[in-house]
């Protein structure tokens, strides 16, 4: 694969030529949003097919991958179209084999799903993952469980060979994160016994494969008790043969104070835990100045240390999957970012027809942009070049692999860079 920055006075066609291949293939590798308008700055995926079958009747996708020697996974990571249809249709073409592409690396990725994810979006992004976290159930402080409606996303996850995966998460009804649902369980050693028997109870009737412990703002005075919490459920767990997660705020020394960080301690949770995913994100966020969400420069810094006090065998980088856009002028306390996907950005690039910057220090993409009622906005975005670079450092520093939070929205950018330079595990 071979990432191409557009310039200006190119268009897909002159882009298309210099690769000898054809725009819909440009088009098709990166659902292009916005195929007669690219933005100098866009940043593409140039895949060149190298095998091609063309369907006939009655062929199957494992028919065809038998063909081939290769994983029906291969195929349906080359073609995200086809994991959404029941049957393939005579006469179109399925890339088998991309040119010049070699894996660098054999990796984990786990994606986060609320059950309400748009099932086509689900099943074009199962075939890269190893697990799917599905978001979330809570509990009471009396240790009873508050069920998620996961049913079908269980079993999707399991017709791609995806291991599905319980999130628990001390939330409101609001759905915010809370501290004192958290230390009023620590406080009662009956209401922990019994939230852990109805999670192995739940997990084993399901289906789940593993449990995803991602309790944020914890009290710094609870630091102890999170922890007992999490080695009484590890333990638990692996009477059953099931696997214990936790995800942990971005820390760069075991010095940082606040109610983010203090009771997330990284040795000693990485000790027990059996994958910890450092959550490398939100730099940018809602009510934050404009910047990265995930500046590559900040998430090194975070991994650097998160391998020196984890095995780094057990780490998973945060990937963000989400923009945010930003009217200005910021003002702290007034301002509030849109989230959008990264895709959306392009497609606001290109209808505002203004050219996509790049930061070297934080390798991430950002623009301008001035709305219809004159006010100027700048938006942060991931593309297939701020990826690329995060998804290098897995092997660099000896990672396990990625979490990504979340897949609610398909990323070309992120999947093409993933199929092309990855092996996905299956559990």
């Amino acid at each position: 694969m071979t990432i191409h920055v557009v310039k200006s006075g190119e268009t897909l066609i002159s882009i298309a030529e210099q690769y000898g291949i054809t725009p819909e293939i440009i088009i098709s590798v990166n659902e292009l949003p916005n195929p007669e308008d690219l933005v100098v700055g866009q940043s593409l995926a140039i895949r060149i097919p190298e095998v091609v079958h063309t369907v006939e009747e009655g062929d199957t996708l494992y028919e065809i991958a038998e063909t081939y020697d290769v994983s029906p996974t291969q195929i349906l990571q080359n073609n995200p179209s086809i994991a959404v249809v029941e049957f393939l249709t005579p006469g179109e073409t399925i890339v088998i084999r991309f040119r010049g592409e070699e894996i660098i690396d054999n990796i984990e990725i786990n994606g986060y799903a609320y059950t309400f994810i748009d099932r086509t979006v689900l099943r074009k992004a199962l075939p890269f993952l190893t697990y799917l976290s599905i978001f979330n159930y809570g509990f009471t402080p009396a240790g009873e469980l508050v069920p998620a409606e996961d049913e079908e996303l269980i079993a999707l996850a399991n017709d791609f060979s995806v291991a599905p995966v319980m999130v628990l998460a001390p939330m409101t009804a609001e759905g915010e994160f809370s501290s004192e649902i958290a230390s009023e369980l620590f406080a009662n050693d009956e209401a922990e016994d019994r939230l852990i028997e109805n999670i192995v109870t739940t997990m084993q009737a399901k289906g789940y494969r593993a449990l995803d412990i991602d309790f944020e703002f914890i009290l710094p005075e609870d630091k102890e008790e999170f922890l007992s919490f999490i080695t009484k459920v590890q333990a638990r767990l692996s009477q059953e043969e099931l696997l214990t997660f936790v995800a942990l705020a971005p820390k760069t020394s075991g010095e940082m104070t606040g109610l983010l960080y203090e009771a997330h301690d990284y040795p000693t949770i990485g000790a027990v835990a059996d994958r910890v995913l450092l959550m490398t994100y939100e730099w940018g966020y809602t009510f934050g100045p404009p910047m990265a969400t995930a500046p590559l420069n900040n998430v090194r810094r975070v991994l650097e240390y998160g391998r020196t006090v984890i095995e780094p065998d057990k780490i998973w980088m945060g990937i963000p999957n989400y923009a945010y856009d930003w009217p200005l002028p910021f003002v702290r306390g007034t301002t509030k970012a849109e989230s959008i996907s990264n895709q959306e950005a392009i497609e606001r690039a290109a209808l505002n027809n203004v050219a996509i910057l790049f930061d070297e220090l934080a390798q991430s993409p950002y623009y301008y942009y001035t709305d219809a009622e004159g006010i100027e906005h700048v938006v942060w975005f991931d593309d297939v070049r701020s990826i690329n670079a995060k998804l290098r450092l897995i092997p660099e520093l000896g990672l396990n692999g990625a979490g990504v939070w979340q897949i609610m929205k398909f990323f070309p950018g992120l999947w093409n860079v993933v199929s092309a330079f990855f092996s996905v595990e299956k559990v």
